[in-house]
Protein backbone atom coordinates (compact mmCIF):
# COMPACT_ATOMS: atom_id res chain seq x y z
CA UNK A 1 0.00 0.00 0.00
CA UNK A 2 2.66 2.25 0.80
CA UNK A 3 4.70 1.78 -2.30
CA UNK A 4 1.50 2.26 -3.90
CA UNK A 5 1.12 6.12 -2.57
CA UNK A 6 4.64 6.71 -2.90
CA UNK A 7 4.11 5.93 -7.18
CA UNK A 8 1.00 7.80 -7.49
CA UNK A 9 2.41 10.63 -5.74
CA UNK A 10 5.55 10.45 -7.83
CA UNK A 11 3.25 9.90 -10.93
CA UNK A 12 1.14 12.71 -9.85
CA UNK A 13 4.84 15.47 -9.58
CA UNK A 14 5.59 13.60 -13.16
CA UNK A 15 2.59 14.44 -14.92
CA UNK A 16 2.03 17.81 -14.25
CA UNK A 17 5.39 19.54 -12.41
CA UNK A 18 4.83 22.85 -12.50
CA UNK A 19 1.14 22.99 -11.11
CA UNK A 20 2.04 21.24 -8.43
CA UNK A 21 5.10 23.62 -7.71
CA UNK A 22 2.81 26.39 -8.02
CA UNK A 23 -0.01 24.87 -5.95
CA UNK A 24 1.91 24.43 -3.31
CA UNK A 25 3.94 27.23 -2.69
CA UNK A 26 0.31 28.96 -2.90
CA UNK A 27 -0.98 26.89 -0.26
CA UNK A 28 1.95 28.11 2.36
CA UNK A 29 1.34 31.62 1.31
CA UNK A 30 -1.97 31.52 2.50
CA UNK A 31 -1.54 29.33 5.49
CA UNK A 32 1.64 32.17 6.46
CA UNK A 33 -0.77 35.20 6.08
CA UNK A 34 -3.53 33.55 7.87
CA UNK A 35 -0.89 32.93 10.74
CA UNK A 36 0.76 36.50 10.33
CA UNK A 37 -2.72 38.02 10.44
CA UNK A 38 -4.04 36.52 13.79
CA UNK A 39 -3.56 39.06 17.06
CA UNK A 40 -0.48 37.45 18.59
CA UNK A 41 2.08 37.58 15.43
CA UNK A 42 1.85 41.25 16.13
CA UNK A 43 3.62 43.70 18.95
CA UNK A 44 0.21 45.39 19.43
CA UNK A 45 -1.67 42.38 20.05
CA UNK A 46 -4.32 43.11 17.21
CA UNK A 47 -5.03 41.50 14.07
CA UNK A 48 -3.03 42.17 11.03
CA UNK A 49 -4.51 44.04 7.89
CA UNK A 50 -4.76 40.63 5.58
CA UNK A 51 -2.57 42.62 2.79
CA UNK A 52 0.32 43.63 5.30
CA UNK A 53 0.15 40.16 6.02
CA UNK A 54 -0.32 38.38 2.33
CA UNK A 55 2.95 40.41 1.48
CA UNK A 56 4.96 39.51 4.17
CA UNK A 57 4.14 35.74 3.88
CA UNK A 58 4.30 36.43 0.30
CA UNK A 59 7.91 38.16 0.39
CA UNK A 60 9.32 35.30 3.33
CA UNK A 61 7.66 32.01 1.16
CA UNK A 62 9.55 33.31 -2.08
CA UNK A 63 12.42 34.53 -0.17
CA UNK A 64 12.51 38.19 -1.15
CA UNK A 65 12.79 40.35 1.93
CA UNK A 66 10.68 43.09 1.11
CA UNK A 67 8.48 44.64 4.11
CA UNK A 68 5.62 47.09 4.63
CA UNK A 69 6.32 46.73 8.44
CA UNK A 70 9.16 47.10 10.46
CA UNK A 71 9.97 43.06 11.06
CA UNK A 72 11.76 43.52 14.32
CA UNK A 73 9.03 46.08 16.09
CA UNK A 74 6.45 45.47 14.26
CA UNK A 75 5.66 41.00 14.77
CA UNK A 76 5.98 39.57 17.99
CA UNK A 77 8.13 36.59 19.02
CA UNK A 78 5.40 34.56 17.80
CA UNK A 79 5.27 36.50 14.26
CA UNK A 80 8.91 36.44 13.84
CA UNK A 81 8.92 32.89 14.74
CA UNK A 82 6.36 32.08 11.68
CA UNK A 83 8.10 34.66 9.19
CA UNK A 84 11.80 32.65 10.14
CA UNK A 85 9.49 29.69 9.61
CA UNK A 86 8.01 30.29 6.39
CA UNK A 87 11.43 31.38 4.94
CA UNK A 88 13.19 28.15 5.77
CA UNK A 89 10.08 26.07 4.18
CA UNK A 90 10.15 28.58 0.96
CA UNK A 91 14.00 28.51 0.36
CA UNK A 92 13.93 24.57 1.46
CA UNK A 93 11.38 23.86 -0.69
CA UNK A 94 12.14 26.00 -3.92
CA UNK A 95 15.66 24.12 -3.65
CA UNK A 96 14.20 20.80 -3.57
CA UNK A 97 11.60 21.36 -6.23
CA UNK A 98 13.89 23.03 -8.14
CA UNK A 99 16.43 19.72 -7.60
CA UNK A 100 14.18 17.25 -8.44
CA UNK A 101 12.30 19.33 -11.61
CA UNK A 102 16.21 19.32 -12.85
CA UNK A 103 16.40 15.50 -12.14
CA UNK A 104 12.72 14.99 -13.89
CA UNK A 105 14.13 17.46 -16.80
CA UNK A 106 16.77 15.31 -17.40
CA UNK A 107 15.77 11.60 -17.12
CA UNK A 108 12.22 13.02 -18.78
CA UNK A 109 10.33 9.94 -20.40
CA UNK A 110 12.81 7.64 -18.87
CA UNK A 111 12.47 8.87 -15.36
CA UNK A 112 8.65 8.70 -15.30
CA UNK A 113 9.25 4.80 -16.74
CA UNK A 114 10.96 4.31 -13.57
CA UNK A 115 9.08 5.68 -10.92
CA UNK A 116 5.76 3.98 -12.06
CA UNK A 117 7.70 0.62 -11.70
CA UNK A 118 9.65 1.07 -8.73
CA UNK A 119 8.03 -1.23 -6.99
CA UNK A 120 9.80 -3.46 -8.80
CA UNK A 121 13.46 -1.57 -9.11
CA UNK A 122 14.36 1.02 -6.61
CA UNK A 123 17.35 2.86 -9.06
CA UNK A 124 17.47 6.18 -10.39
CA UNK A 125 13.63 7.43 -9.24
CA UNK A 126 13.16 6.64 -5.40
CA UNK A 127 17.25 7.19 -4.70
CA UNK A 128 18.09 10.34 -6.39
CA UNK A 129 14.59 12.01 -4.49
CA UNK A 130 16.03 10.68 -1.39
CA UNK A 131 19.48 11.98 -2.33
CA UNK A 132 17.98 15.37 -3.58
CA UNK A 133 16.02 15.38 0.10
CA UNK A 134 19.09 14.68 2.60
CA UNK A 135 21.35 16.50 0.89
CA UNK A 136 19.54 19.85 0.60
CA UNK A 137 18.51 18.97 4.25
CA UNK A 138 22.48 18.15 5.22
CA UNK A 139 23.79 21.36 2.97
CA UNK A 140 21.17 23.84 4.73
CA UNK A 141 21.13 23.26 8.28
CA UNK A 142 25.29 22.83 7.86
CA UNK A 143 25.57 26.12 6.50
CA UNK A 144 23.21 27.69 8.91
CA UNK A 145 24.40 26.49 11.79
CA UNK A 146 28.07 27.43 10.94
CA UNK A 147 27.14 30.87 9.89
CA UNK A 148 24.82 31.15 12.86
CA UNK A 149 27.19 30.22 15.16
CA UNK A 150 29.65 32.99 14.17
CA UNK A 151 27.40 35.81 14.39
CA UNK A 152 25.93 34.88 17.69
CA UNK A 153 29.81 34.08 18.80
CA UNK A 154 30.64 37.83 17.38
CA UNK A 155 27.40 39.37 18.72
CA UNK A 156 27.69 38.07 22.23
CA UNK A 157 31.62 38.83 22.86
CA UNK A 158 31.93 42.01 20.33
CA UNK A 159 28.89 44.05 21.28
CA UNK A 160 27.87 42.16 24.86
CA UNK A 161 24.53 40.67 23.59
CA UNK A 162 23.09 38.40 26.36
CA UNK A 163 23.23 35.11 24.81
CA UNK A 164 19.68 34.21 24.11
CA UNK A 165 19.84 37.85 22.31
CA UNK A 166 23.12 37.05 20.60
CA UNK A 167 21.79 33.60 19.60
CA UNK A 168 17.98 34.40 18.76
CA UNK A 169 19.39 37.49 16.71
CA UNK A 170 22.59 35.28 15.18
CA UNK A 171 20.42 32.37 13.49
CA UNK A 172 17.47 34.45 12.52
CA UNK A 173 20.13 36.38 10.13
CA UNK A 174 21.83 33.02 9.43
CA UNK A 175 18.74 31.70 8.21
CA UNK A 176 17.72 34.67 6.40
CA UNK A 177 20.79 34.65 4.77
CA UNK A 178 21.10 31.52 3.46
CA UNK A 179 17.93 31.28 1.93
CA UNK A 180 18.67 34.37 0.34
CA UNK A 181 15.53 36.06 1.89
CA UNK A 182 16.89 39.31 3.36
CA UNK A 183 14.84 39.71 6.52
CA UNK A 184 16.42 41.55 9.28
CA UNK A 185 15.17 42.53 12.76
CA UNK A 186 16.73 46.24 12.78
CA UNK A 187 15.00 48.84 10.57
CA UNK A 188 18.05 49.61 8.84
CA UNK A 189 18.85 45.78 7.93
CA UNK A 190 22.64 45.92 9.11
CA UNK A 191 23.88 49.27 8.47
CA UNK A 192 24.66 49.70 11.91
CA UNK A 193 27.71 46.16 11.20
CA UNK A 194 28.74 47.92 8.16
CA UNK A 195 32.45 48.07 9.06
CA UNK A 196 32.30 44.73 11.07
CA UNK A 197 33.59 41.88 8.59
CA UNK A 198 33.09 39.64 11.48
CA UNK A 199 29.80 40.25 10.59
CA UNK A 200 29.08 40.58 6.92
CA UNK A 201 31.36 38.08 5.39
CA UNK A 202 29.64 35.37 7.41
CA UNK A 203 26.10 36.62 6.24
CA UNK A 204 28.18 37.33 2.78
CA UNK A 205 29.36 33.98 2.48
CA UNK A 206 25.77 32.30 3.62
CA UNK A 207 24.04 34.41 0.62
CA UNK A 208 26.33 33.22 -1.96
CA UNK A 209 26.48 29.13 -0.96
CA UNK A 210 22.83 29.62 -0.81
CA UNK A 211 22.90 31.13 -3.90
CA UNK A 212 24.32 29.47 -6.53
CA UNK A 213 22.28 26.27 -6.13
CA UNK A 214 22.03 22.65 -4.41
CA UNK A 215 23.17 20.64 -7.50
CA UNK A 216 26.95 22.66 -7.60
CA UNK A 217 27.00 22.88 -3.99
CA UNK A 218 26.47 18.40 -4.24
CA UNK A 219 28.81 18.43 -7.30
CA UNK A 220 31.54 20.45 -5.02
CA UNK A 221 31.44 18.08 -2.42
CA UNK A 222 31.53 15.11 -4.22
CA UNK A 223 34.44 16.15 -6.11
CA UNK A 224 36.24 17.08 -3.19
CA UNK A 225 36.18 13.66 -1.95
CA UNK A 226 36.75 12.24 -5.26
CA UNK A 227 39.64 14.40 -5.72
CA UNK A 228 41.25 13.34 -2.49
CA UNK A 229 41.82 9.36 -4.17
CA UNK A 230 41.99 10.33 -7.84
CA UNK A 231 43.45 13.39 -8.42
CA UNK A 232 41.31 14.83 -10.51
CA UNK A 233 38.38 17.20 -11.05
CA UNK A 234 35.68 16.95 -13.54
CA UNK A 235 33.30 19.59 -13.29
CA UNK A 236 30.24 19.43 -15.32
CA UNK A 237 29.34 22.13 -17.49
CA UNK A 238 26.81 24.03 -15.30
CA UNK A 239 29.12 23.70 -12.38
CA UNK A 240 31.82 25.72 -14.28
CA UNK A 241 29.19 28.11 -15.64
CA UNK A 242 28.02 28.57 -12.45
CA UNK A 243 31.01 29.30 -10.38
CA UNK A 244 32.88 31.44 -13.12
CA UNK A 245 30.03 33.55 -14.06
CA UNK A 246 28.78 34.17 -10.32
CA UNK A 247 32.78 35.28 -9.43
CA UNK A 248 32.87 37.60 -12.88
CA UNK A 249 29.87 39.01 -11.52
CA UNK A 250 30.59 39.68 -8.03
CA UNK A 251 34.09 41.19 -8.95
CA UNK A 252 32.30 43.36 -11.87
CA UNK A 253 29.78 44.14 -8.69
CA UNK A 254 32.56 45.36 -6.27
CA UNK A 255 34.14 47.37 -8.42
CA UNK A 256 31.55 49.83 -9.97
CA UNK A 257 29.70 50.00 -6.37
CA UNK A 258 33.35 51.16 -5.22
CA UNK A 259 33.89 53.38 -8.30
CA UNK A 260 30.52 54.72 -8.12
CA UNK A 261 30.10 55.61 -4.66
CA UNK A 262 33.49 55.96 -3.30
CA UNK A 263 33.23 59.60 -2.86
CA UNK A 264 29.08 60.10 -2.23
CA UNK A 265 29.13 61.33 1.78
CA UNK A 266 25.77 59.55 1.91
CA UNK A 267 27.00 55.67 0.97
CA UNK A 268 31.11 54.98 1.02
CA UNK A 269 32.22 58.54 0.92
CA UNK A 270 32.96 58.51 5.02
CA UNK A 271 34.30 55.06 4.96
CA UNK A 272 38.01 53.65 5.52
CA UNK A 273 39.43 52.63 1.80
CA UNK A 274 39.22 48.86 3.80
CA UNK A 275 35.97 49.45 4.66
CA UNK A 276 34.45 50.85 1.25
CA UNK A 277 36.03 48.06 -0.51
CA UNK A 278 34.26 45.39 2.16
CA UNK A 279 30.89 47.20 1.34
CA UNK A 280 31.17 47.35 -2.22
CA UNK A 281 31.59 43.48 -2.04
CA UNK A 282 28.84 43.04 -0.12
CA UNK A 283 26.82 45.18 -1.95
CA UNK A 284 27.73 43.17 -4.70
CA UNK A 285 27.15 39.77 -3.17
CA UNK A 286 23.76 41.34 -1.69
CA UNK A 287 22.32 42.15 -5.11
CA UNK A 288 22.20 38.65 -6.19
CA UNK A 289 18.80 38.41 -3.92
CA UNK A 290 19.67 38.23 -0.35
CA UNK A 291 18.37 41.76 -0.05
CA UNK A 292 20.61 42.75 3.35
CA UNK A 293 22.06 46.11 3.37
CA UNK A 294 24.98 47.90 4.79
CA UNK A 295 24.58 51.03 3.54
CA UNK A 296 22.18 53.18 2.41
CA UNK A 297 20.57 52.12 -0.72
CA UNK A 298 17.71 55.43 -0.97
CA UNK A 299 21.15 57.55 -0.73
CA UNK A 300 23.07 55.74 -3.60
CA UNK A 301 23.80 57.25 -7.32
CA UNK A 302 21.51 56.88 -10.01
CA UNK A 303 23.88 54.86 -11.84
CA UNK A 304 24.33 52.20 -9.02
CA UNK A 305 20.64 51.93 -8.63
CA UNK A 306 20.85 50.89 -12.24
CA UNK A 307 23.57 48.58 -12.02
CA UNK A 308 22.29 46.57 -8.98
CA UNK A 309 18.63 46.32 -10.97
CA UNK A 310 20.93 44.57 -13.66
CA UNK A 311 23.08 42.42 -11.22
CA UNK A 312 19.26 41.99 -8.84
CA UNK A 313 17.75 40.49 -12.61
CA UNK A 314 20.38 38.35 -13.68
CA UNK A 315 20.16 36.80 -10.02
CA UNK A 316 21.93 33.54 -8.68
CA UNK A 317 22.54 29.84 -9.48
CA UNK A 318 19.67 27.23 -10.73
CA UNK A 319 18.25 25.20 -8.21
CA UNK A 320 18.67 26.99 -5.12
CA UNK A 321 17.67 30.18 -2.91
CA UNK A 322 18.61 33.07 -5.71
CA UNK A 323 16.09 34.28 -7.50
CA UNK A 324 16.65 36.35 -11.13
CA UNK A 325 16.59 34.98 -14.01
CA UNK A 326 20.03 33.13 -13.14
CA UNK A 327 23.58 33.08 -13.66
CA UNK A 328 23.59 29.89 -16.35
CA UNK A 329 20.85 31.76 -18.58
CA UNK A 330 22.92 34.80 -18.74
CA UNK A 331 25.91 33.32 -19.65
CA UNK A 332 24.26 31.47 -22.03
CA UNK A 333 22.85 34.48 -23.42
CA UNK A 334 26.63 36.11 -23.93
CA UNK A 335 27.45 33.20 -25.81
CA UNK A 336 24.91 33.05 -27.74
CA UNK A 337 25.40 36.29 -28.75
CA UNK A 338 29.43 35.52 -28.68
CA UNK A 339 29.28 33.36 -31.11
CA UNK A 340 26.74 35.01 -33.47
CA UNK A 341 29.15 38.23 -33.84
CA UNK A 342 32.07 35.71 -34.82
CA UNK A 343 30.00 34.04 -37.50
CA UNK A 344 30.29 30.72 -36.03
CA UNK A 345 27.38 28.18 -36.54
CA UNK A 346 27.52 26.68 -33.38
CA UNK A 347 27.51 28.37 -29.71
CA UNK A 348 30.49 26.96 -27.82
CA UNK A 349 31.78 27.34 -24.27
CA UNK A 350 34.33 25.29 -22.69
CA UNK A 351 34.77 23.19 -25.07
CA UNK A 352 30.79 22.56 -25.29
CA UNK A 353 28.54 22.94 -27.72
CA UNK A 354 25.09 24.47 -26.24
CA UNK A 355 22.32 22.26 -27.43
CA UNK A 356 19.56 25.17 -29.82
CA UNK A 357 16.88 24.10 -27.44
CA UNK A 358 19.13 25.37 -24.29
CA UNK A 359 19.67 28.87 -26.29
CA UNK A 360 16.21 29.14 -27.08
CA UNK A 361 14.73 28.69 -23.45
CA UNK A 362 17.55 30.93 -21.88
CA UNK A 363 16.11 33.72 -24.38
CA UNK A 364 12.47 32.91 -23.21
CA UNK A 365 12.95 32.80 -20.17
CA UNK A 366 15.08 36.51 -20.41
CA UNK A 367 12.71 38.33 -22.72
CA UNK A 368 9.66 37.11 -20.16
CA UNK A 369 11.58 38.55 -17.40
CA UNK A 370 12.16 41.62 -19.21
CA UNK A 371 8.20 42.04 -20.29
CA UNK A 372 7.33 40.99 -17.05
CA UNK A 373 9.36 43.62 -14.93
CA UNK A 374 8.37 46.38 -17.36
CA UNK A 375 4.30 45.58 -17.42
CA UNK A 376 4.54 45.98 -13.06
CA UNK A 377 6.92 48.76 -13.03
CA UNK A 378 4.27 50.29 -15.34
CA UNK A 379 1.56 49.81 -13.62
CA UNK A 380 3.21 50.75 -10.51
CA UNK A 381 4.00 54.03 -11.81
CA UNK A 382 0.36 53.99 -13.01
CA UNK A 383 -1.00 54.37 -9.54
CA UNK A 384 1.83 56.27 -7.52
CA UNK A 385 4.03 59.71 -7.90
CA UNK A 386 6.71 57.62 -6.63
CA UNK A 387 10.57 58.62 -8.75
CA UNK A 388 10.80 56.21 -11.62
CA UNK A 389 13.92 54.78 -10.58
CA UNK A 390 12.93 53.84 -7.29
CA UNK A 391 9.78 52.25 -9.15
CA UNK A 392 12.11 50.70 -11.37
CA UNK A 393 14.18 49.28 -8.52
CA UNK A 394 11.28 48.13 -6.40
CA UNK A 395 9.88 46.07 -9.49
CA UNK A 396 13.30 44.57 -10.23
CA UNK A 397 13.91 43.93 -7.08
CA UNK A 398 10.73 42.06 -6.16
CA UNK A 399 11.08 39.84 -9.68
CA UNK A 400 14.37 38.84 -8.41
CA UNK A 401 13.64 38.54 -5.19
CA UNK A 402 16.16 40.34 -3.79
CA UNK A 403 14.55 42.89 -1.47
CA UNK A 404 16.44 45.63 -1.30
CA UNK A 405 14.59 48.66 -1.60
CA UNK A 406 15.06 52.88 -1.62
CA UNK A 407 12.91 53.04 1.32
CA UNK A 408 9.61 53.51 -0.91
CA UNK A 409 7.73 49.78 -0.27
CA UNK A 410 5.34 50.58 2.38
CA UNK A 411 4.26 53.79 0.02
CA UNK A 412 2.69 52.09 -2.95
CA UNK A 413 -0.91 51.81 -1.67
CA UNK A 414 -2.60 48.42 -1.37
CA UNK A 415 -3.21 47.75 -5.59
CA UNK A 416 0.34 48.64 -5.34
CA UNK A 417 1.48 46.10 -3.14
CA UNK A 418 -0.93 43.12 -4.31
CA UNK A 419 1.25 43.80 -7.46
CA UNK A 420 4.34 43.50 -5.83
CA UNK A 421 3.28 40.00 -4.21
CA UNK A 422 2.22 38.87 -7.50
CA UNK A 423 5.17 39.77 -8.79
CA UNK A 424 7.82 38.13 -6.02
CA UNK A 425 6.00 34.81 -6.67
CA UNK A 426 5.99 34.64 -10.44
CA UNK A 427 9.17 36.26 -10.24
CA UNK A 428 10.35 33.31 -7.44
CA UNK A 429 8.91 30.60 -9.21
CA UNK A 430 7.92 31.50 -12.79
CA UNK A 431 11.78 30.69 -14.28
CA UNK A 432 11.72 27.53 -12.01
CA UNK A 433 8.37 25.99 -13.67
CA UNK A 434 8.73 27.76 -17.23
CA UNK A 435 11.90 25.90 -17.73
CA UNK A 436 10.58 22.87 -16.54
CA UNK A 437 7.32 23.55 -18.51
CA UNK A 438 10.08 23.93 -21.77
CA UNK A 439 12.05 21.34 -21.67
CA UNK A 440 9.14 18.52 -20.95
CA UNK A 441 7.13 19.81 -23.65
CA UNK A 442 10.03 18.96 -26.21
CA UNK A 443 9.31 17.18 -28.87
CA UNK A 444 10.84 16.44 -32.49
CA UNK A 445 9.68 17.28 -35.67
CA UNK A 446 9.32 14.54 -38.07
CA UNK A 447 9.47 17.06 -40.76
CA UNK A 448 11.29 19.97 -41.65
CA UNK A 449 9.64 23.49 -42.93
CA UNK A 450 11.27 25.42 -46.10
CA UNK A 451 13.86 27.84 -44.82
CA UNK A 452 13.46 31.72 -45.26
CA UNK A 453 15.28 34.61 -43.74
CA UNK A 454 13.68 38.00 -42.55
CA UNK A 455 15.74 40.90 -42.33
CA UNK A 456 16.95 41.65 -38.85
CA UNK A 457 18.26 44.99 -37.47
Amino acid sequence: MAERFVAARHALFTAHPARTVVLAFAAVVVIGAVLLALPLASEADTSTDFVTALFTSTSAVCVTGLAVVDTGTYWSDFGEGAILALIQVGGFGIMTMASLLALLVSGKLRLKLQLTAQAETKSLGIGDVRRVLLGVAGTTFAVEAAVGAALSLRLRYGYGFSIRDAMHEGYFHAVSAFNNAGFGLYGDSITRYADDPWITLPIAAAVILGGIGFPVLLELLRHRNRRRTTGRRNWTLHTRLTLITTAVLLATGTMLTCLLEWTNPGTLGTHTVPDKILNGFFHSAMSRTAGFNAVDIGAMQPATLLTTCVLMFIGGGSAGTAGGIKVTTFAVLLVAITAEVRGEPHSSVLGRRLAPHVLRQALTVALMGVALAMTATLALLSMTSLPFEGVLFEAVSAFGTVGLSTGITADFPRAGQLILVLLMFVGRLGPITLVSALALRERTRRYELPEERPVIG
